[in-house]
C-alpha cells in the first residue's frame, strides 16, 4: 500500500516498502521544502511527477549509478574534449540550467521540472547543497546538467544539449572533477541509453542503500568554483 506523507514530519516509509510496479514509487504527497528534499536524497529517494498529480517519491530497483572511476569516454567524445571547443563553468547560472532542462524535448510533450521543482531546487542550490555544471560556446549557454552533491555522493537529476555534444563534454567533465574531489559514486536514478554510453549501470537499490550509510557523511575536497576555461 502507497505511503502518504504527513507534512508535519519529514520521515519516510523503508525502502522496502517501495511498489514493484510502478518500480520503485514509495510515497505520495508532503511538500518540496529544501529540508525535505535533504531528507528524501540522504534517505534514497527522489521526487518524480507530473503537473497535475501528487508529490511522487521514488527509489527503484534496481538503482542506475556510475562509478567515476569506471567512466568511458568514446573515441568522438574524445576528440571533441581535446579540440576544446567549450568552455564548461560550476556553479555559475543555476537557475538558467534548470530552466533549460526543464523546457520541452522533441520527445515528450510534458516536463517533470515543473516551476514548484524549479523553485525548491533553486533554493537547495542557495544552501549549498545543489550545484550546475555550464557548458558555453563563447558567451552562449548550449549545455548543461545540475544535482546534488551530499559527502562523498553526487545525485544526477537533468541534463540539456542545444549543440553537438554539449552536455557530453559537461558530464564528462563533472566526472573528471568528482574523481579527482574524492566522490565515489554518481546516482543517476533510472536508466537510459545515454548513461549506459558512458559506463553507468544498474546495482540493488539495498546496495545503493549501503553506499549512502557509508559515503552521506564523509568529507571530499570540492570546490564547486573551479571551471575549466
Amino acid at each position: 500500500m502507497l505511503t502518504w506523507l504527513n507534512r508535519n514530519s519529514l520521515d519516510f516509509p523503508p525502502l522496502e516498502k517501495a511498489l514493484r510496479e510502478p518500480n520503485g514509487l514509495l510515497a505520495a504527497g508532503g511538500d518540496l521544502s529544501a529540508d525535505r528534499l535533504i531528507s528524501a536524497y540522504r534517505h534514497g529517494c527522489f521526487p518524480w511527477f507530473q503537473d497535475g498529480q501528487p508529490i511522487l517519491w521514488w527509489s527503484p530497483d534496481p538503482r542506475t549509478v556510475l562509478f567515476p572511476e569506471e567512466l568511458h569516454i568514446s573515441r568522438s567524445l574524445a576528440k571533441v574534449l581535446r579540440q576544446s571547443r567549450y568552455r564548461v563553468t560550476f556553479d555559475q547560472d543555476f537557475a538558467s540550467v534548470i530552466k533549460a532542462c526543464a523546457a520541452p524535448r522533441s520527445y515528450a510533450n510534458e516536463t517533470w521540472i515543473t516551476g514548484s521543482m524549479q523553485a525548491a531546487y533553486v533554493e537547495l542550490h542557495r544552501r549549498g547543497h545543489a550545484h550546475s555544471v555550464e557548458v558555453w560556446d563563447q558567451d552562449e549557454l548550449v549545455g548543461g546538467l545540475y544535482g546534488l552533491a551530499m559527502g562523498q555522493l553526487f545525485f544526477g537529476e537533468s541534463m540539456f544539449s542545444r549543440a553537438d555534444n554539449a552536455s557530453k563534454v559537461g558530464f564528462a567533465t563533472l566526472v573528471e572533477h568528482l574523481t579527482a574531489w574524492g566522490f565515489v559514486l554518481i546516482d543517476c536514478q533510472m536508466p537510459t541509453q545515454h548513461l549506459h554510453s558512458f559506463g553507468a549501470r544498474s546495482i540493488p537499490r539495498q546496495t545503493f542503500a549501503d553506499y549512502l550509510s557509508r559515503h552521506l557523511d564523509q568529507p571530499t575536497d570540492a570546490d564547486w568554483s573551479a571551471r575549466r576555461v
